[in-house]
């Protein structure tokens, strides 16, 4: 089930972010980076705000918080600014069911065009974006160590 996050949400939504970032962060970035608590404090103040926008997907499955997306308008472009999948259901289908519900959203309001950014050691989530369309955005295909992405979206159809 996919569905809007709430507070009550907020520990479950933190706590998978840093188990997710933390599997391709982890070799690549100094621990204190993703799991440091300045860091983990600086992520649940921006998801709790998200949250308060109403800008946050989970995904459920078996009662818990499984997969988290987050999306929003910044500089008159839509950007998938968090997409996230506890490692342990990796390839069970949550991330797609997350991407969809966030292009169904994206369609139904008339946005056309989408941007995110991927860490460019993931290549597991790159694989991913590749498969659900997204390719490398020509203008600007790269922000520090992130791969920005983009994707065109058909118009929704009736």
């Amino acid at each position: 089930m996919i569905r809007l996050a709430t507070p009550a949400d907020l520990d479950a939504v933190v706590a998978l972010h840093t188990e997710a970032r933390a599997s391709y962060y982890r070799g690549h970035l100094p621990d204190a980076a993703f799991l440091g608590p300045e860091e983990v404090a600086r992520s649940r103040a921006g998801w709790a705000a998200a949250v308060g926008r109403g800008a946050v997907l989970c995904a459920e499955r078996d009662g818990e918080v499984a997969g988290v997306a987050a999306y929003g308008e910044r500089d008159g472009l839509m950007r998938l600014t968090q997409l996230h999948v506890l490692p342990a259901r990796w390839r069970a289908g949550v991330g797609t069911a997350l991407h969809t519900a966030c292009t169904d959203a994206w369609r139904a309001a008339g946005v056309t065009e989408a941007r995110l950014e991927v860490f460019e050691k993931n290549e597991r989530a790159q694989a991913f974006y590749a498969a659900h369309g997204w390719s490398p955005d020509p203008e600007n295909p790269r922000d520090g160590d992130h791969l920005v992405l983009r994707l065109t979206l058909a118009p929704q159809t009736e």
